[in-house]
């Protein structure tokens, strides 16, 4: 073996390629396309020759050897996609986009769906040199996305969306600067949206069964759909599972506005947005509202701060006479109630009687996404808030749950009031004893398709014990239990998955009087917790559908079946989901049940730690939720539910054996997932051993303190595992820089104008270290002082200035005298940039 192994193979192949006959110069390629995967590097000293071919075959006279010399460029390029390698080659692409093109506009699907998997691997490689095509690719994707010469299957024009999806998401600060192109990407999805006669609020309900029944029974004819007809979908042909032009529109812009720093992508939006929804054409209005509804999460922060200029044109957009736009306001208003917290509860006056007489509309769209911005708005309300419409709210969601036929109103409408009991609190005690026997009758479902209903029955009764307490719900306990306990027994991934809710919310309610059914519960949550979510199976097995569904790692299809790599992994997303609630609910009775959970402490610890190492981010950072929990009993029978400790005192240690043994555990795993590369996961194993030390005191914070403040400052100064994929490279190289680092990461976040939530928790997690060590933390303040101010700087979003000054007011709190050495440098420049902002 070795590089110089196969010189007498590539001079036949450079022979054959360079034949005067088309047949022999395709074979070349064919052969250097089955090669590839075979041999791969072993091609290496041969690379700048190949190059030279493949130059010379992409400008051939004869198509078929363009095409068969952009599939094996293509097979190397995927195989060199995160290998330094891929330089000698990427000079190609633009002539590979040419031929793909011209393949694209004679309907040569099979060419073109292998360019985009292609581009698609490229989109991650971290080489500049594949970097500077981005606005080629994309020009590339947007003729397949448009299809202009209706060539290509909706899957195949997916598969280009995804691409500029994943381009944005790998190079985000390039996409952004790239006026131009982001200007024509946001164009197309605007005109494909408004151009579409899909719902474009139908991307809420992607993953409801339900409501893929009612509108496919609605197109056909049924009862209770649109009751007006000016926008009528009349597609018999309707397919929940599969990408639609709206559905691939929306998708994109998603992925774009969470991922674009919002300085480039926001205001070229929102105007867009702004512009449609002044039009005199419904379709207009239409694409809109939609489209200001799916930024919403991503863009969270810049929408928050214009709410009073968005949101008059989404009341207006609530009174359209077009019901797809109404429907399309409705959805934005969820998104906007969910995403804009706690801003948009000002407006509660004004969205709530909106959505009351939006739920008496006669089209069954608009009057489920009613029930969806009020379970997403109620959630956070105040009793207060919502008192003036309770009384109205809950009979109207009580009447249209008896009235509808529609599965996915009467789903909604479940979820509704169960978020308006939430908001209610005790003041929605007198409708306990009305809604609960509505939920019974719902809760003994037993058909199948009627599962998800009887769940979120179960749901509700779990809400309502949270809203009203333990003595208001007492009553309704034993047959809440029995109801979940039962759905266990059936073959429904969804009725366990709602089962462990109830469990979840019911042990935080109920506390010790959940105690008795610990032994049973206990170890069927272990076995599931520890159950394996995921199996191979073979490619031809699994199905590409859906939004972004038609790319696959894996395309390797040899004729017997048997070769490496003809296999995928395929995750069963039902069964992640119930692990997750699993957690979730092992976690709440732990931290409810009191003494009584002790005896179960070992084996939740040992699943809990098995699944830590989970592969899917889903259930790392569940399990980064629940282990500070695993503290609670043994804290309740071992110090009587406090742990007596005195702020910076490291000599004498007030925790029992059993205790020290348990939070030793549960650190060791916390700070191992603080390194991990999700930034959810990371951000709940931050509150989580702040959680604990607080709990436990600076004893518990010795043995780990060292790695927990290291991991704690690269956080801070976005060096850490789940940062590093970030564009935060100068690309003069100054990044890498030895002397300044707080001026060098005041650079990097001066071009990067998102708040990462997680962030939050990192600062309160150095508040705590302030609050649990006291003066020992005074020592690591020249270092962490310059990473929090880095958040202060009047460049950065208001949530991350507010965040550092958070943060500092908690460390002058806890350490008070100690602060004075930097109380002129740091804290009153702070202090005072804070009273100007």
């Amino acid at each position: 073996s070795g590089g110089t192994a196969w010189p007498e193979l590539f001079q036949f192949i450079a022979a054959a390629a360079s034949d005067a006959h088309p047949d022999a110069r395709e074979l070349a390629f064919w052969l250097l396309q089955e090669m590839t995967e075979t041999i791969g590097m072993h091609l290496k000293p041969q690379f700048p020759n190949m190059a030279t071919l493949f130059a010379n075959a992409l400008t051939d006279s004869d198509a078929k050897v363009q095409k068969a010399s952009v599939k094996a460029l293509g097979q190397l390029l995927s195989y060199l996609a995160d290998e330094q390698e891929v330089e000698c080659f990427a000079a190609l692409i633009p002539p590979v986009l040419k031929v793909a093109s011209n393949c694209q506009q004679q309907g040569d699907e099979d060419t073109v769906a292998v360019t985009l998997d292609v581009l698609y691997d490229l989109a991650y490689s971290p080489s500049p040199a594949v970097g500077v095509h981005l606005v080629s690719i994309v020009a590339f994707c947007l003729e397949c996305v448009t299809d202009q010469h209706s060539h290509l299957e909706m899957g195949v024009r997916d598969s280009a969306a995804l691409v500029i999806a994943t381009m944005a998401e790998s190079k985000p600060k390039t996409f952004g600067k790239e006026t131009q192109t982001l200007h024509s990407v946001l164009e197309t999805l605007f005109t494909l949206i408004e151009n579409s006669p899909e719902s474009a609020a139908g991307a809420l309900f992607e993953s409801n069964p339900a409501w893929k029944d009612d509108i496919a029974d609605g197109n056909n004819g049924g009862g209770g759909g649109n009751g007006d007809n000016d926008n009528d979908n009349d597609d018999d042909d309707f397919d929940g599972d599969s990408p639609t032009e709206t559905s691939m529109a929306q998708g994109t812009l998603d992925m774009l506005a969470c991922e674009i720093p919002k300085t480039y992508i926001f205001e070229p939006v929102v105007s867009r947005c702004v512009t449609r929804l002044n039009s005199p054409h419904p379709h207009h209005r239409k694409a809109g509202i939609a489209c200001l509804g799916v930024i919403a999460e991503g863009c969270a922060e810049p929408l928050r701060e214009h709410l009073a200029d968005v949101m008059p044109h989404v009341f207006q957009a609530a009174g359209d006479a077009d019901a797809q736009v109404r429907e399309c306001a409705c959805f934005c208003l969820g998104q906007i109630s969910e995403h804009c917290q706690p801003e948009i509860l000002g407006y509660s006056s004004q969205i709530l009687p909106i959505v009351f007489a939006l739920l008496d509309d006669t089209n069954v769209a608009v009057q489920a996404t009613s029930c969806y911005v009020l379970e997403m708005f109620c959630e956070r309300l105040e009793p207060d808030a919502v008192r003036p419409l309770l009384d109205p709210l809950v009979r109207k969601l009580a009447a249209m749950l008896e009235a509808t036929t529609k599965r996915s109103v009467q789903e909604m409408a479940v979820a509704a009031l169960a978020a308006t009991a939430v908001a209610a609190e005790e003041e929605f005690t007198p409708y306990v004893s009305g809604v609960a026997s509505l939920m019974t009758k719902l809760m003994s479902l037993s058909d199948e398709p009627m599962f998800s209903l009887r769940g979120r029955a179960l749901e509700c009764m779990g809400h309502m014990a949270i809203a009203v307490g333990r003595e208001t719900f007492r009553p309704y306990f034993t047959q809440t239990m029995q109801c979940a306990c039962e759905g266990l027994a059936l073959d429904s991934t969804d009725l366990h998955e709602f089962a462990y809710a109830v469990f979840a919310n019911l042990a935080k309610v109920m506390g010790e009087e959940f105690a008795p059914v610990l032994a049973d519960l206990v170890p069927h949550l272990v076995t599931v917790i520890g159950a394996d979510e995921g199996q191979l199976e073979t490619v031809e097995e699994t199905e590409k559908t859906g939004q972004f569904g038609a790319l696959d790692d894996s395309d390797n299809e040899d004729e017997d079946g048997g070769g490496a790599g003809n296999y995928v992994m395929h995750v069963r997303t039902a069964l992640l989901e119930a692990k997750k609630g699993a957690i979730t609910a092992i976690g709440e009775m732990a931290a409810h049940t009191g003494p009584a959970f002790v005896p179960h402490l070992e084996d939740s610890m040992t699943v809990l730690q098995k699944a830590a190492n989970n592969w899917h981010p889903l259930i790392k950072c569940e399990v980064a939720e629940a282990l500070p929990s695993m503290v609670a009993p043994i804290v309740a029978a071992h110090h009587e539910g406090e742990v007596k400790w005195e702020k910076a005192n490291v000599t004498a240690n007030p925790m029992s054996e059993a205790t020290s043994t348990i939070v030793s555990a549960v650190l060791t795993e916390l700070i191992a997932l603080m390194k991990d590369d999700d930034k959810s996961t990371v951000g709940k194993a931050c509150e989580g051993v702040q959680s604990v030390i607080e709990l436990c005191g600076p004893y518990a914070l010795i043995p780990v303190a060292r790695e927990c403040l290291e991991h704690a400052y690269e956080l801070l100064a976005k060096k850490a595992p789940c940062q590093r994929g970030e564009e935060f490279d100068d690309p003069t190289g100054g990044s890498s820089g030895g002397g300044g680092a707080a001026d060098g990461l005041a650079a990097l976040l001066e071009d990067d104008d998102d708040h990462d939530s997680f962030m939050t928790s990192v600062c309160d997690l150095v508040g705590s270290f302030a609050r649990v060590m006291g003066s020992h933390f005074t020592q690591y303040l020249p270092q962490f002082l310059p990473a929090i101010c880095a958040y202060a700087n009047s460049s950065r979003p208001p949530s991350d200035r507010s965040m550092a000054m958070g943060c500092l007011s908690e460390l002058a709190q806890e350490l008070e005298g100690s602060i004075l050495e930097h109380w002129e440098s740091v804290f009153l420049p702070a202090i005072l940039a804070g009273l100007a902002d």
